[in-house]
């Protein structure tokens, strides 16, 4: 029973990234909608997570929390026509989504900011 409570979800987790990445190109979407669903698609289909997975409980945290969470603001904000629109596209095409270089690259660079700014911070403590 859990099991294919936890697929069904899955699934439907998977279908929306799809919906999200068409809405992300629909005219009838605002920008802003648009600008966040692209980014929670592109951060779901990124090969690098911003937190890894190697790290013990919160590796998955994101997987978990940061992508249905970005799905669900995502849904609010697309109006209920289209959304359904892209949910009924997304199940009709249901291809398998690229991976995301663009979105790799980003979280490749925010992990090379955070490195830099605690080498900065260490620098400065070690130094005074």
């Amino acid at each position: 029973m859990l099991k294919d409570t936890i697929k069904t979800w899955a699934k439907r987790i998977k279908r929306d990234l799809h919906a999200l990445y068409l809405a992300g190109r629909d005219p009838r979407v605002p920008w802003y909608a648009k600008a966040l669903a692209i980014a929670t698609a592109a951060y779901a289909l990124s090969p690098i997570d911003l937190i890894p997975d190697f790290i013990p409980v919160i590796g998955y945290l994101d997987d978990l929390l940061l992508v249905p969470l970005g799905i669900y603001l995502v849904v609010k904000l697309i109006p209920p026509q289209v959304m359904e629109d892209c949910r009924v596209e997304a199940d009709r095409r249901s291809e398998k989504l690229p991976a995301s270089k663009m979105a790799a690259i980003l979280v490749l660079l925010i992990w090379i900011g955070a490195a830099l700014a605690a080498l900065l911070w260490f620098w400065r403590r070690v130094s005074v």
